[in-house]
């Protein structure tokens, strides 16, 4: 039987810096949804400011502007989303990019199964069209080996997927007690740990391109090292926690 939840409300949340161009269409595949929609603006330059600017105005009641006085990292825009979230009532957040690389169309399935299972992170799997570029597709296996280690489980197949559902208080708990990744390491830091706290994780595959506006944040060398720390940091916590994921492998009595 699926553990329906009795109260489930969700809303979507948007980090955005600098995606001026690509926004808009986002917000209008986002909004065929029904759901609310938080916009965090990771302290955009002036264009993407007034951009977003417009589109909560034309969208008010549906659409919320959440704004970053100085740009923080994906991450931080996230977390703050998922903390203004709790501050109004919803029970979960669907965190997708804002830069057209994913399915708008396939919300509804990612809200779908987080219904039907309310403490389950429900995770993007990608699949991929020819926009990908290679070298990002290979190096993405390092990091699916180094969480299949320090989680000691198969369960997540991609950790790096910025398409996914969350419960709400969940995740504030955990920022709470924990330094998540504030950055581009943030989408494997936070599954990780809430791997290791006891959240199952649903695998959800999705389309994604690369990316609509032709603009990437990711800093080669400052975010390729900011995740290597991050994969040491978890080695070491996998360590600390590995009676426990043993446990978690071993097939009930």
């Amino acid at each position: 039987m699926p553990d329906a939840s009795a109260h489930f409300a969700p809303c979507i949340v948007v980090p955005v810096y600098n995606h001026e161009h690509a926004i808009g269409a986002v917000l209008a595949g986002l909004l065929r949804a029904g759901v609310p929609v938080l916009l965090v603006d990771d302290g955009s330059d002036a264009a993407c400011a007034a951009v977003l600017d417009t589109l909560a105005r034309l969208h008010a009641g549906r659409v919320e502007l959440v704004r970053l006085a100085r740009n923080q990292g994906k991450g931080a825009a996230v977390l703050a989303g998922i903390g203004h979230a709790a501050q109004r009532g919803y029970t979960h957040a669907l965190q997708i990019d804002a830069d057209g690389q994913h399915e708008t169309a396939d919300v509804p399935a990612f809200l779908e199964r987080a219904r039907a299972h309310p403490q389950a992170v429900i995770a993007g799997y990608p699949v991929y069209d020819a926009s990908v570029p290679k070298a990002r597709l290979y190096g993405r296996y390092a990091t699916h080996i180094w969480v299949w280690i320090n989680t000691l489980s198969f369960e997540i197949k991609d950790s790096m997927c910025g398409f996914r559902a969350y419960p709400v208080t969940a995740v504030n708990q955990l920022a709470a007690r924990a330094r998540v990744g504030r950055r581009m390491n943030f989408d494997t830091d936070i599954l990780v740990r809430l791997f290791w706290d006891g959240r199952r994780v649903i695998n959800v595959p999705t389309r994604v391109s690369y990316p609509a506006d032709g603009v990437s944040h990711f800093h080669l060398w400052r975010d390729n090292a900011q995740i290597s720390w991050m994969h040491t940091v978890l080695f070491f916590g996998m360590l600390v926690r590995l009676p426990r994921l043993l446990a978690r492998r071993q097939p009930a009595a």
